[in-house]
């Protein structure tokens, strides 16, 4: 049975979220009083919280078996929620499974089932045909980012799962996309829909940075050098381009981290944690980094490479200027090259001013122990601020994940700490700790 069972007041204030947005009031009244909803809203305005709140309402502490399904399109976003409905502590267990990981490592997570299961629609649909758990007291149906699922080819396998769920008595549906196709399938009857798309005032500047010569890189550094330590991403189409912007940083000196569906999981997964920490500034990324990843607001994208339809220049741009900030989109091109047509009257950006660019601050260290060690965030920053003699400011942000975790530290002390620290205990448990 779930432990103490929290309210939304007691949720929020864990959270330190003082009061809600106007789209996450509308969509929880709506979502709670509704059979199926839509739920329309921009990448990076907490759709994630707005279907979370009222799910937790729907569950039944009684019952120790999966009664909500989270359906998302990437690996990265089944991370992402599991850990913003963790980070919510509300009592209830949950996990995610997606493709790309062991499957010994669901099955340990589903000895003990979730109430709440986040999933890829491959994963799941294989833990259905398996049987792993009882699909009857399944009653709530999300599916995130549910064009995305469509895009990437997993109407098959949702079509497969939705089918088997006969207990459903709700279903919420979002998208940061208009127009979206819903078939029949996902037994969408009379939906509600809450859209935000347009009501959000972004103060989203775009600017062009043009190049003189067709090969872009010095012009990237001349960009780069005006920005000096602001935190942004370098948007690129393909794999090798990615490759290349990364080692011409490289013999820059540039402290950078990559991300793009050519690497393993774990290296997607640890230049998120570089990138949200402040190890790394800079993240050069293909459209895979557009949507559903978990990163901070920042000041500003780099269109390297140009985007050949206007969905993904909408979600690049969507990484920056989120809900009121400001931000500003460079489109960089060379002087011959066609703009598509959907960037229109773009100023020329003025980038003769130079900045300083600052060494970076943080490094991070990987600690071979996590939640299953029973090991706490509390644990760790006991550890590096009594034996690593530490303060708290130079305590960076710990990331704690099932077997492992990483922590933000000045790179100034980062010999010394692994010098003082490695082969430390924490809990029961011998832990190795080293740079990454």
């Amino acid at each position: 049975m779930a432990n103490h069972i929290k309210d939304q007041k007691e949720i929020l204030q864990k959270l330190n979220i003082s009061q809600l947005n106007p789209m996450q009031e509308e969509a929880i009244a709506t979502i709670k009083k509704n059979t199926n909803t839509i739920l329309l809203s921009p990448t990076g305005t907490g759709k994630t919280l707005a279907f979370a709140l009222p799910l937790l309402d729907f569950l039944n502490p009684e019952i120790e078996e999966i009664q909500a399904l989270v359906l998302v399109p990437s690996r990265e976003l089944a991370i992402q929620i599991e850990q913003v409905i963790r980070s919510m502590g509300s009592g209830y267990k949950v996990n995610a499974v997606y493709g790309g990981r062991p499957m010994s490592k669901d099955k340990i997570e589903l000895k003990h089932l979730p109430a709440i299961l986040i999933g890829t629609p491959g994963r799941i649909s294989d833990h259905f045909a398996n049987e792993r758990f009882s699909k009857s007291y399944i009653k709530t149906l999300v599916l995130d980012e549910f064009d995305k699922s469509l895009e990437v080819g997993f109407e098959y396998e949702m079509r497969g799962v939705i089918n088997q769920l006969t207990a459903l008595n709700k279903r919420i549906l979002t998208s940061a996309t208009q127009g979206v196709e819903i078939p029949d399938f996902v037994r969408m009857d009379k939906p509600n829909t809450v859209n935000y798309l347009k009501a959000t005032t972004s103060k989203l500047q775009i600017k062009t940075v043009v190049s003189p010569a067709k090969n872009k890189q010095n012009t990237l550094l001349h960009l780069l050098n005006h920005l000096g330590n602001q935190q942004g991403i370098i948007f690129c189409n393909l794999k090798d381009s990615i490759n290349t912007v990364s080692n011409f940083l490289e013999s820059k000196n540039i402290k950078h981290g990559c991300f793009s569906g050519g690497m393993e999981q774990k290296d997607r997964e640890r230049s998120l944690i570089k990138f949200r920490n402040g190890t790394n500034q800079l993240l050069i990324a293909t459209d895979l980094a557009a949507r559903g990843i978990d990163v901070p607001e920042m000041k500003f994208i780099i269109h390297y490479e140009l985007p050949s339809a206007v969905e993904e220049f909408t979600h690049r741009n969507g990484r920056t200027a989120r809900v009121s900030a400001k931000g500003t989109a460079y489109v960089l091109k060379w002087k011959d090259e066609r703009v598509p047509d959907f960037i229109k009257n773009v100023e020329v950006a003025n980038i003769s001013k130079q900045a300083e660019r600052k060494a970076v601050f943080w490094e991070t260290l990987f600690i071979s122990g996590g939640r299953k060690d029973k090991i706490s965030k509390g644990d760790i920053a006991g550890l590096f601020i009594k034996q690593g003699k530490l303060t708290k400011d130079q305590l960076g942000v710990i990331e704690l994940k099932q077997d492992c975790a990483f922590v933000a530290v000045p790179a100034s002390l980062t010999a010394d700490l692994v010098d003082k620290l490695n082969n430390s205990r924490l809990k029961k448990k011998k832990v190795r700790i080293y740079e990454v």
